[in-house]
């Protein structure tokens, strides 16, 4: 409360202090620190004293019990977090899945076992990035890729991105795959990923992975069949891959950046399901290409008209205007009805 007074009484004291012996000023001192501990001594210091860097002892638990809530929060966000769709750059050059093939079937013949670990040749590609989408954000998900197409043409300044694949290498002797070549291609192409990364994380969605990008090519996964490792396969042994370890798989341009889902039915030759793509470059495109494109156009001609049409109903006057018309239907209706009634009560 607000003593009467006080403000000047305390003024004249706070004048007065420089005069006053040491002993006093300790004392006074002293007491400060007391005051300062207090929950609301920082009110009467600041106000009757003209003082003003005492901290706000309140106010900064305040902040500090709110930060951790937040971290809290961030913290069981990515503790759920399971990645269920991914940015997909597709292999299609018939170079590359073939020799592919030939080196899962060099691994296949030394330990048949190991067939069903292979990844099928519809399915191969390498990922950009991984993220989590409920069905909810799915559409928030082909906005971002809409949008990340401009950005790598930026990148890219109209120059096309070839993609070298040579040898062979493991992920913990779990995950194999071909390896992409050190070269001038892997500036853009991790500028690339950590773009995607930040156009899809603006949007809200959780994306990215603790571990640096290291973009590659897989051919087969042991950890997709558990089984193997109760009969006694637990590892991928180097020997089963040693003579392509320096191997010259091809070249793959990059044209075309697919979302697709890990979980959702593959398509009839193999690949995965793809919600959309954007094409990358002015490279040659098959018709899917193209019917991938005219439907991108089109969705987004459609959302650009579904938005005119919410700013329209949003507005009073139109929104006065339906309530006018819903009103006078419902009196024509009643009127109709009655007349009904009457015609009714005539014939009878």
């Amino acid at each position: 409360m607000e003593r009467p007074g006080a403000e000047e009484a305390n003024s004249s004291e706070c004048e007065n202090m420089p005069g006053k012996k040491k002993t006093s000023e300790d004392f006074e001192a002293n007491a400060m620190d007391s005051l300062v501990d207090m929950p609301l001594a920082t009110i009467d210091i600041k106000d009757d004293c003209g003082i003003t860097d005492v901290p706000q002892v309140n106010l900064e638990r305040s902040e500090e019990n709110e930060y951790k809530d937040q971290m809290k929060k961030k913290k069981k966000k990515y503790k759920d977090y399971q990645p269920n769709y991914f940015l997909s750059i597709p292999i299609t050059n018939k170079e590359i899945t073939k020799g592919i093939k030939i080196l899962q079937n060099a691994v296949i013949q030394q330990d048949k076992r190991l067939a069903k670990a292979m990844t099928g040749d519809g399915s191969f590609h390498v990922t950009l990035l991984v993220m989590q989408l409920n069905d909810d954000e799915v559409n928030i998900g082909i906005d971002a890729l809409l949008e990340l197409k401009p950005f790598i043409e930026e990148i890219l300044q109209g120059k096309h991105l070839t993609l070298p694949f040579q040898g062979v290498d493991t992920f913990g002797n779990q995950v194999g795959f071909v390896k992409l070549a050190e070269g001038e291609h892997m500036n853009p192409l991790l500028e690339i990923a950590e773009v995607a990364k930040r156009t899809f994380q603006e949007k809200g969605i959780l994306a990215g992975e603790s571990r640096s990008f290291k973009p590659h090519l897989t051919f087969m996964k042991l950890y997709k069949v558990p089984w193997l490792r109760k009969m006694g396969v637990k590892k991928i042994d180097p020997k089963f891959y040693e003579k392509f370890i320096s191997h010259r798989f091809g070249d793959e341009m990059l044209h075309r950046i697919d979302l697709c889902s890990m979980l959702k039915k593959k398509q009839s030759n193999g690949y995965y399901h793809c919600e959309s793509s954007i094409v990358i470059g002015q490279r040659p495109i098959g018709i899917q290409d193209l019917i991938n494109e005219a439907l991108q156009r089109e969705r987004m001609v459609l959302k650009s008209k579904v938005k005119q049409i919410k700013e329209l109903l949003l507005q009073p006057e139109t929104q006065a205007k339906i309530r006018r018309e819903l009103f006078e239907g419902r009196s024509i209706n009643n009127s109709n009805q009655e007349n009904d009634v009457d015609f009714n009560a005539t014939l009878t």
